[in-house]
C-alpha cells in the first residue's frame, strides 16, 4: 500500500513509518520542515512538504494513497494553553482526509488520547463511544477542552457512513522509550530540577502505558486490517501506580521520593499536575483479539530501569 502518514517524524511517527516499509508499505510522509524531511529520506520515505494546516497538501496526499496514518497534532499550541485551537485544527485536517478518502473503501486511522476517559476505572474500548451507536455516529460539533479529541474522534468514526475504514487508535499519556520527551520525560525533569521525586496525594493513581515500538506495531495493523468504526486500545501496562514510577525515578536520580498535596501540585508540577493526579487505568483486551495485537517492548518500569529516560542531554 502507499500509505500518506501525517506526524512521519514525530516520536510515534518516527517509529511508524519503519514499521509499515519493514512490511512492504510505501510511506509518504508529511514535513514541515528540512531537517524532518531529511529524516524521513534517511528512513526511505518520500516526502510531502507540508504542515497540518496546508489541506491542500493533506488533500492531494491523501487522494493519491491507498491509505492514510493520521498522527500530527498541534502540541506547540496545546501545550502554550490553546488546547482548543489545537483540536481545531486537528478536526480541519481530519475533515480534509475524511473528503478525499470518501467512497473508496480506503483506510484512515487516527490518534487519539485515553486519559480521562473512564476516571477511577479500566476504561475499555466500549468507553467514550458516540452516544447511540457504538463504534460510529453522526459527525459531532467541534467541542472545548479534551472533549474536543473525542469529538474529533467520533467525527472520524462517523467516515464509515461516507464509504471510508476509519478506525481510531487510543493512546496512554506514556508512550516510552528511548528517546522520548514527552510526560515521562517531563517528570524526570522536574524530579532532577526539585531534587525530589514527588507524586500527587498517596500517589495510588494509575496511568496506562505502552511502548513506542508496541504502538507503531498496531498502527500498522489498524491499517491493514482494522474494521470500519473500530476503537483501539494501544496499552501495553494496564496501570501503573505514580508512586511506584516517583519511587523508580528517585532511585536512579538519588533523590528523595515525597508526597506533594493536592494544593501544592500547580506549584510543583506546573502544567503537568492536573494530568499526573488522575486514575486512569485502561485495557486493550479487545484490541488485541481482534488483530492479534501482543506487545512485545519492556514495561514502563522496566523500562525505566534501563537507565535512559536519566542520562542529560549534552547541553545539560
Amino acid at each position: 500500500m502507499r500509505v500518506f502518514v501525517t506526524g512521519a517524524s514525530g516520536w510515534i511517527g518516527s517509529a511508524v513509518v519503519p514499521e509499515l516499509i519493514a512490511a512492504g508499505h510505501q510511506v509518504v510522509g508529511l514535513a514541515r520542515s528540512d531537517a524532518s524531511a531529511a529524516a524521513l529520506t534517511k528512513a526511505g520515505a518520500e516526502v510531502r512538504h507540508g504542515s497540518l494546516d496546508d489541506l491542500e497538501v493533506l488533500r492531494e496526499a491523501a487522494a493519491e494513497s491507498d491509505g492514510v496514518i493520521h498522527l500530527a497534532f498541534r502540541h506547540d499550541l496545546a501545550f502554550s494553553g490553546s488546547f482548543d485551537a489545537a483540536t481545531e485544527a486537528d478536526r480541519r485536517a481530519i475533515d480534509t482526509l475524511g473528503e478525499a478518502l470518501a467512497g473508496s473503501g480506503r483506510p484512515l486511522v487516527i490518534a487519539s488520547g485515553i486519559l480521562g476517559l473512564a476516571p477511577g476505572r479500566v476504561a475499555t474500548e466500549e468507553d467514550g463511544q458516540p452516544s447511540g451507536r457504538e463504534g460510529g455516529a453522526g459527525a459531532e460539533a467541534p467541542a472545548s477542552g479534551p472533549a474536543g479529541r473525542l469529538a474529533n474522534a467520533h467525527a472520524t468514526l462517523a467516515l464509515a457512513d461516507r464509504n471510508v475504514r476509519p478506525s481510531v487508535v487510543r493512546l496512554p499519556p506514556t508512550v516510552h522509550g528511548d528517546g522520548d520527551h514527552g510526560f515521562l520525560a517531563t517528570v524526570v525533569a522536574t524530579a532532577r530540577a526539585k531534587d525530589v521525586s514527588g507524586y500527587i496525594g498517596d500517589g495510588a493513581n494509575r496511568w496506562p502505558a505502552v511502548h513506542r515500538d508496541d504502538a507503531a506495531r498496531l498502527f500498522r495493523l489498524a491499517l491493514e486490517n482494522a474494521p470500519a468504526g473500530a476503537t483501539l486500545h494501544a496499552i501495553g501496562d494496564e496501570g501503573v501506580p505514580i508512586r511506584t514510577v516517583a519511587e523508580v525515578i528517585g532511585k536512579h536520580l538519588g533523590v528523595p521520593v515525597a508526597s506533594v498535596a493536592p494544593a501544592d501540585a500547580a506549584a510543583h508540577f506546573t502544567w503537568l499536575a492536573d494530568l499526573l493526579a488522575l486514575d486512569s487505568p485502561a485495557s486493550a483486551d479487545r484490541t488485541r483479539a481482534l488483530l492479534d495485537w501482543r506487545p512485545t517492548g519492556p514495561g514502563l518500569l522496566d523500562d525505566l530501569a534501563e537507565g535512559h529516560y536519566f542520562k542529560k542531554s549534552p547541553a545539560a
